[in-house]
């Protein structure tokens, strides 16, 4: 994992992107610069919010996002109390909020 940019690198590359595309997305918590894991919490605009947590598996080179509010969207208020739970945890995480309508998280990784 030495290889990977840094955390704070790697969002910004992706907020710019997205812009780009007319896509809001914002950094709500910043997590160590280097290393910090990522939490996007995706606003639908329909009051439906996924959260999707940076996860790797084998050696640490495929990335995938996994479902840490389940498979179906939730209201924000459980959204918010997963990302709450996942903080205390793990101090060093970042949170990113994107707003799509059609739930794109814009991250490469699939999602599972």
């Amino acid at each position: 994992m030495d290889d990977l940019l840094p955390t704070h690198l790697w969002v910004s590359a992706h907020i710019r992107a997205a812009d780009a595309q007319g896509v809001a997305m914002t950094v709500v918590r910043k997590g160590d610069p280097s290393r910090g894991t990522v939490i996007l919490k995706l606003n639908r605009l329909d009051r439906s919010f996924t959260v999707l947590v940076q996860t790797r598996e084998g050696d640490g080179d495929r990335l995938f996002w996994a479902r840490g509010t389940g498979p179906d969207p939730v209201p924000e208020a459980d959204a918010d109390a997963y990302i709450a739970r996942q903080t205390r945890y793990d101090p060093d995480v970042w949170v990113v909020e994107v707003e799509d309508r059609q739930g794109r998280h814009w991250f490469e990784g699939p999602v599972r």
